[in-house]
């Protein structure tokens, strides 16, 4: 019976994450061949939607990155203390930041805002039979709706965890300057000396990542969810609730990818 159990559970982990990636491929397709086919995502979803995603998290975002980067440098502190690094604290918060805890802090904060949002979005219409409807005038729902959405996470997800790798970088920076002895061009001085290119690159290609698994599971618990409130409600759980497990997996994937086969 156990060993049935975890059989049933891997063919349906694995079963689950094919319609994701079939769904995935539907939406890239809509927005990189369908426009050859004069069917065109249209411009105005694209910007409705990275106005939701983006611009509106941008206050959230830097709180929040702001308390972290800040929280950072005084963990970093405690400890570079005892050895008398304290001047190591600008590249440690930094390098942090852009690989790691950047791309994942703004993930899961889009994730509550809008990856939720998405499955309550798409799974009301079904509940409301408006897919059915947009299928009885001849538009795909992936095209018309699911679409817009992944163009407008491709744009914002980099933008959001620049932003927030910024204002981390700033949050430290304010611990530096009244407890460690920087000032601020020193502070970012030492950070810029800190970071490579490849901090910045691998924060960005997982942001990216990142917001298309958002996008992909939030859109497909929507279009999954039965034809009633409650189940809306557990739709929205459980787009939470996996899309941040499929984000720590992804990250813990190309985090390892990046360490074995980058040359440090």
């Amino acid at each position: 019976m156990f060993t049935e159990a975890i059989g049933e559970s891997t063919l349906d982990a694995l079963a689950y994450i094919g319609n994701v990636a079939a769904l995935t491929f539907g939406a890239v397709r809509a927005v990189v061949v369908d426009p050859f086919r004069s069917r065109k995502v249209r411009l105005s979803r694209v910007i409705h939607q990275a106005m939701t995603i983006g611009v509106e998290a941008v206050p959230i975002v830097s709180l929040i990155s702001f308390f972290v980067g800040t929280i950072l440098a005084l963990q970093g502190a405690y400890q570079l203390r005892k050895l008398g690094a304290m001047q190591l604290i600008a590249g440690a918060v930094a390098v942090i930041l852009t690989r790691e805890l950047g791309p994942l802090m703004t993930a899961i904060i889009v994730i509550g805002r809008s990856g939720s949002a998405f499955a309550a979005e798409i799974g009301t219409m079904k509940v409301n039979e408006e897919l059915d409807a947009l299928e009885t005038m001849a538009l795909d729902p992936v095209h018309f709706l699911v679409a817009p959405k992944f163009l407008a996470m491709a744009f914002m997800m980099p933008c959001l965890t620049i932003w927030a790798d910024l204002v981390g970088v700033c949050g430290g920076g304010s611990f530096g300057v009244l407890f460690a002895g920087f000032t601020w061009g020193s502070y970012f001085q030492a950070t810029l000396q800190s970071l490579v290119l490849h901090d910045i690159l691998t924060g960005l290609i997982k942001s990216l990542l990142f917001g298309f698994v958002i996008t992909a599971v939030g859109c497909h618990e929507g279009l999954s969810a039965k034809l009633s409130p409650e189940e809306v409600g557990r739709a929205t759980t459980s787009a939470v609730v996996k899309s941040i497990f499929l984000v720590i997996a992804v990250d813990l994937i190309f985090t390892a990818l990046f360490y074995f086969t980058v040359p440090q």
